[in-house]
């Protein structure tokens, strides 16, 4: 009804109600406009990106700066470690010392780096793994102002599971990617009875443990142990081989070589054989001043009986240094590969890639015995004064001897430690030792037990390789 009024109204030329009717369609018109108009939308979609997109920045900014910060850090660490256990093998093993180091290359390394939470790094190093190893303790934090709105204010830069912890090992083992075989020649003389006896073979156990590494499968560490005092006894096979002698005896012990091979590594054969140890000086009678615990080892990666042979051994007899000498070398060269039955025992041939040959030649005197024609005993001193050697059948004494044969092993590539263990100021051993080791760096002239062990523990950090372990 309303309408059809409006409707006659408007067509009858009521001016009032057309008004009407035109306010309420422009009305109209103005809703739908508004409702229809998107202009406004694209600023509400603006603010809210432009948010998100900050947060996004800021989150980046933080996760760059901490990037940038962690990346520092683990080079300094990596730098640390390396130049503190680099400390450990040039220093005599001071660990203190080396801690120092390690401390001050981490100091330096991070003067530059971006700044971290005041008061927050407590990076230190630690030597472990019986001293074969450096390792990075502590953390460092930095500071995250954008990431602080998702309640994250600062964040470790180090991993808590100890992945980016930087750990440099003193590798003998297949991560140096060398191989190694050692020769270690003990003097268990009847000087050394008592403590210096428990002192060596403390030392050498010590030694043992460090150099010969768990996993074997690509590259090798063997050691060959050598006890001498007036000879050197070996198994019953190798002696028949090395000595030419096919008498079966029990008193498996040989002496010197003679003849144009005599201070050589030539292998033995008629003519050049060594000498079986004889109790008479008129006929070949063997005898043995070692024990059957003191036969020689050959090269092996058997750390049990390696350890069991050191800690079987006895003392007993004079000091024929020759002989051991000779023996540590004879354990290394490839020429004498037949005397050893087993592959394993067999040395590598000399210049063999990646090898390193080591003899350690240890002794607590003065060498002071060498042998006839016949291998029977000639004593170089009387009343403790040096005598000539005269009537020795390559008629130089035992020291001299020992210093021909090292110069012939160092001539092959053999690297040759010497450690005297008390020798009392005696300067003829100062001088043997001397002139045997390779440099005057692997001479060691060790006063104590403590000493002496130091002493075969820096010779096993310096045939070490440093390497990163992460």
């Amino acid at each position: 009804m309303k309408f059809a009024y409006l409707l006659r109204s408007v067509v009858s030329g009521d001016q009032a109600v057309r008004q009407i009717l035109a306010d309420r369609l422009r009305h109209r018109a103005c809703l739908a406009a508004f409702r229809d108009d998107t202009r406004g939308s694209v600023a509400i979609i603006f603010g809210l990106t432009i948010i998100t997109l900050c947060a996004m920045i800021g989150l980046a900014v933080d996760y760059s700066r901490f990037v940038n910060a962690r990346n520092q850090t683990i080079a300094a660490t990596d730098a640390a470690v390396l130049a503190g256990a680099r400390a450990m093998q040039t220093n005599g093993g001071d660990q203190s010392a080396a801690l120092k180091v390690a401390a001050t290359y981490y100091q330096q390394a991070v003067k530059d780096r971006i700044d971290v939470i005041h008061d927050s790094d407590s990076i230190t190093f630690a030597v472990t793994d019986g001293g074969t190893s450096m390792s990075t303790l502590g953390n460092v934090r930095i500071a995250t102002p954008f990431m602080s709105f998702v309640h994250t204010p600062s964040l470790p830069l180090l991993r808590a599971d100890g992945s980016d912890y930087s750990k440099a090992i003193l590798s003998v083992g297949g991560n140096g990617e060398t191989s190694l075989e050692v020769s270690l020649m003990l003097d268990i003389t009847g000087s050394m009875a008592g403590q210096k006896l428990t002192d060596m073979k403390s030392a050498a156990s010590d030694l043992v443990n460090i150099v010969v590494w768990d996993n074997q499968s690509e590259y090798t560490s063997k050691i060959a142990i050598v006890p001498f005092a007036y000879d050197v006894r070996l198994p019953t096979a190798a002696f028949t081989k090395a000595t030419g002698y096919s008498t079966s005896s029990k008193y498996p012990c040989v002496v010197e070589r003679t003849g144009t091979q005599k201070y050589t590594d030539a292998a033995p054969k008629s003519a050049q054989y060594v000498m079986v140890h004889s109790s008479s000086s008129s006929k070949i009678a063997p005898t043995c001043d070692l024990p059957l615990a003191a036969e020689a080892l050959p090269l092996t990666n058997n750390k049990s009986t390696l350890l069991s042979k050191i800690s079987g051994l006895q003392t007993a007899g004079s000091t024929a240094g020759h002989i051991g000498t000779a023996w540590a070398w004879y354990m290394l060269s490839p020429n004498w590969s037949s005397l050893w039955p087993s592959a394993s025992s067999t040395p590598a041939a000399y210049g063999t890639e990646k090898l390193n040959k080591i003899a350690v030649l240890m002794t607590d005197g003065e060498y002071n015995t060498s042998y006839t024609s016949g291998g029977y005993a000639v004593s170089e001193s009387i009343n403790g004064t040096k005598v000539t050697c005269k009537n020795s059948a390559n008629t130089d004494c035992s020291g001299a001897q020992a210093v021909a044969q090292c110069k012939a092993m160092k001539a092959k590539g053999i690297e040759v430690y010497t450690v005297g263990f008390q020798l009392g100021g005696s300067q003829l051993a100062i001088n043997t030792l001397s002139s045997c080791a390779t440099d005057a760096d692997h001479f060691y002239n060790s006063s104590t037990g403590d000493a002496l062990k130091a002493a075969f523990r820096d010779i096993a950090l310096k045939i070490s390789t440093l390497y990163l372990s992460q």
